[in-house]
């Protein structure tokens, strides 16, 4: 059962874009690099920074350049990297220091659509200029793929299909794929079935698992992932962020359930579950509960677990929210 698992695993922490981009609380350029300075100092090596998209629909990230002004850049250690929809994100990236940074796609048609207004292939079209120029620039790329075992709109997805959008995300000059189980519904049946496929990338650190625990199966999911030799796990401190669509997926069941029960009989009941559902749907798994993992299997990440804990509890109390992080209670 052990014998393919790696002897160390890097973690990508997406608190400060993955995590951020979905909450209610808006935190200040500086609060936001505080935040980043903080988690650079409990020894991860690999912070998702910002994002360069329009901030009329990221209000969130707005303002991503002053937030890597005020970053230090002698950690050669530490990738910030951030995610970039276009050639003009692309511009801000580089003129704010950024020496990594992160496409977008998804294994879902209607999920693009409504989420990047773009098809799969337009989304290749849309970024492949990006990497063109990135290379030239010196900048790595990353690639996101999204919905790889189930799609909110679609139901289940191919594996066959993520394989093969893997692959082109790697020939087209990504040098890792993030696998993305979007609304958190994946089995590990259906993450081997696809990882199963990616050996060799896979051994060369060229694909990482971004799990979502929307269903309670993030852990068990990278565990399974950790068994076909995974070495890279991107995760968000205290659980922050998630896919809304997978959030008004639960609520549409729950409230589905509540009819069939008629529980909505109940005004105040309806109102605490609701607002429940709005404030503790789970979304990215947490670093916390990656690192407890990892941990107990005796696997090294360099990074120490307490000060993320630390920082978890702090970045909650700036956004006045609960930690979804399950192992520091």
């Amino acid at each position: 059962m052990f014998d393919h698992m790696p002897e160390s695993v890097e973690i990508v922490e997406v608190g400060p874009r993955d995590g951020l981009q979905n909450e209610q609380t808006c935190l200040s350029p500086s609060e936001r690099a505080q935040f980043i300075r903080k988690l650079t100092d409990t020894g991860l090596t690999h912070i998702e920074a910002g994002s360069f998209v329009n901030p009329k629909r990221v209000p969130q990230l707005a303002n991503s350049n002053e937030v890597f002004s005020q970053l230090d850049k002698s950690h050669t250690h530490v990738v910030y990297s951030a995610l970039v929809p276009n050639e003009k994100g692309l511009q801000a990236a580089i003129e704010s220091g950024c020496k990594t940074i992160a496409i977008f796609t998804g294994a879902s048609e209607t999920f693009c659509k409504k989420n990047i207004n773009a098809s799969i292939k337009e989304s290749f079209d849309r970024f492949t200029p990006v990497i063109t120029e990135a290379k030239v620039q010196n900048i790595s790329v990353r690639g996101y793929l999204s919905c790889i075992a189930g799609c909110p709109f679609e139901g289940e997805v191919s594996p066959h299909k993520v394989i093969d959008l893997t692959w082109q995300l790697l020939e087209a000059g990504c040098y890792q794929v993030s696998l993305g189980d979007t609304i958190g519904t994946a089995s590990p049946k259906q993450i081997q079935s696809i990882l199963i496929a990616l050996t060799e990338p896979i051994r060369q650190g060229k694909i990482a698992v971004h799990f979502h625990d929307t269903y309670g199966q993030a852990i068990t999911n990278i565990f399974a992932a950790l068994q076909l030799g995974v070495q890279v796990i991107d995760s968000s401190v205290a659980g922050l962020g998630g896919c809304p669509f997978a959030a008004a997926r639960l609520q549409s069941l729950a409230s589905q359930n509540d009819n069939q029960n008629n529980v909505c009989q109940n005004n105040n009941s309806k109102k605490s579950s609701g607002q429940n559902k709005v404030s503790l749907s789970p979304g990215n798994v947490a670093t916390e509960d990656v690192l407890y993992l990892l941990e107990g299997l005796g696997i090294h990440t360099g990074v120490n677990r307490d000060h993320v804990i630390d920082v978890g509890h702090w970045v909650c109390q700036k956004l006045q929210r609960p930690n979804q992080a399950k192992s520091v209670i």
